[in-house]
């Protein structure tokens, strides 16, 4: 029987991993090892039996109001060789098109129909056809002016950019726009990127109020998931993918790894892999990297 590794994030702008806090977690999972310190203060490995799936209700409720993440995941195959995220609410802080919709004047409109599909009420290709076509004829300057207010989250960058050094590839897949992910692509530091197309009339400088076909929702990114597997000789236990809306639910789910980053709470319902409190930077921890391997730039 496959053992486990329970690996526990503190918030490092609210509190520090202390070691009644690791004691108390090694209690209550029966913890078979030494802890292994991977970041001091902010965040340890430790051993564990299977039987610790068990536990974990236990262990949410003995660090409830704490700002610790709490992820179980195997001891084997635990660093991954594919990464394949989100953006918008996850490796950027901006919902994109709700920021360009709000520059337009169109910003409660627009964020209402994306908070339904984020939260799984409504049909994701439905929901972008609704907010796109609320953007006909804005100038496409909107675009760049939207892209002034981008802001990567904390541990974008060291995730990406610490997975590719060790080898993995990286891919961003959006239900956005390939305007805003060819742009945090670079940022980051990801081998390729993935979106929907808006289209515009070049003859007026606007935008159509419409995407390119087909439009990339959470098939699509599931189909990513598992192309990127098949071309690269992956197996099926290989890939980390993180996200925080409904779209992104069946790549979380197929994936070796799936991590729900502040999520949505269909997707914290959906995912028990989840980072509630601290940065990206736990997606490595989660993966047993210890803090002295980060790359950063």
């Amino acid at each position: 029987m496959t053992s486990l590794v329970l690996t526990l994030v503190a918030r490092r702008e609210e509190t520090s991993l202390a070691a009644p806090t690791i004691a108390l977690a090694r209690d209550i999972i029966h913890a078979q090892g030494e802890t292994v310190v991977l970041s001091p203060a902010e965040a340890v490995d430790i051993p564990c039996p299977q039987t610790a799936h068990e536990s974990l209700p236990a262990l949410r409720a003995a660090l409830e109001g704490q700002a610790v993440d709490i992820v179980l995941t195997p001891s084997t195959n635990r660093r991954k060789r594919l990464l394949i995220s989100d953006m918008d609410s996850t490796i950027v802080a901006n919902e994109t098109l709700d920021d360009l919709a709000a520059h337009a004047g169109l910003g409660e409109r627009v964020a209402a129909i994306t908070a339904r599909s984020m939260n799984g009420e409504m049909d994701f290709a439905t929901s972008l056809r609704e907010r796109v076509a609320l953007l006909r004829g804005l100038p496409i300057s909107l675009l760049e002016t939207a892209w002034k207010d981008v802001t990567l989250n904390p541990g974008a960058v060291e995730m990406v950019r610490t997975m590719s050094a060790f080898g993995a590839r990286t891919a961003l897949v959006s239900g956005g726009f390939t305007f805003f992910t060819a742009r945090v692509a670079a940022l980051c530091g990801f081998d390729e990127h993935h979106a929907n197309v808006l289209l515009m009339d070049k003859a007026t400088e606007s935008l159509t109020g419409e995407t390119a076909q087909p439009i990339l929702g959470a098939d699509a990114k599931l189909n990513l998931l598992e192309t990127l597997q098949q071309s690269h000789g992956l197996s099926e236990d290989a890939a980390l993918a993180i996200g925080d809306g409904a779209n992104d639910l069946p790549m979380l789910r197929k994936a070796g790894l799936g991590l729900a980053f502040h999520a949505k709470p269909v997707v914290r319902k959906a995912i028990s892999a989840q980072i509630n409190h601290t940065s990206l930077r736990t997606a490595l921890f989660a993966q047993g990297y210890p803090a002295s391997v980060f790359v950063s730039a």
